[in-house]
């Protein structure tokens, strides 16, 4: 089945599909550009949006969001309040132990729910955040423990 983008049809434009995998195998994928007509400029939309503002410092892209990135990114934060990392707003280690349960168990919960709907990378990569985080989970509670 072809992508949706890839069907359009018209003059002067150009079709990229962005997405770093195919969503049928969840394997990475090459890029694919298709173009359609022979002088293809970009819209004013496009070309505003792919130059930097004069007022605005250059940004990098943001990454594509999937499943995965969203899991990693829920991962990150229950690793922030794990103690396991610095808080990227204030530079600090600021462990806070049971928001970390609560996002350990929004992962777990995203688990159960999309159980049987996931491709076998996403599975796996659920299966292997999952125990991680709570394997840190349990070390950090017996800090807290012996620190409290």
């Amino acid at each position: 089945m072809a992508n949706e983008e890839e069907k359009q049809e018209g003059k002067g434009f150009t079709v990229k599909d962005r997405r770093r995998f195919a969503t049928d195998t969840g394997e990475a994928r090459e890029e694919v550009s298709t173009t359609a007509g022979a002088a293809a400029e970009p819209s004013a939309a496009q070309s505003s949006t792919d130059q930097p503002r004069a007022n605005q410092p250059e940004q990098e892209p943001l990454p594509e969001i999937n499943f995965s990135t969203f899991v990693i990114g829920l991962s990150t934060q229950a690793l922030m309040h794990l103690g396991e990392m610095a808080n990227p707003l204030s530079g600090k280690v600021e462990p806070d132990v049971p928001v970390a349960k609560q996002m350990i168990d929004i992962v777990g919960m995203l688990r159960e729910k999309t159980r049987g709907n996931l491709s076998a990378s996403e599975d796996r990569l659920m299966e292997d955040i999952l125990f991680d985080l709570r394997m840190k989970y349990v070390e950090a509670a017996k800090r807290n423990r012996r620190n409290g």
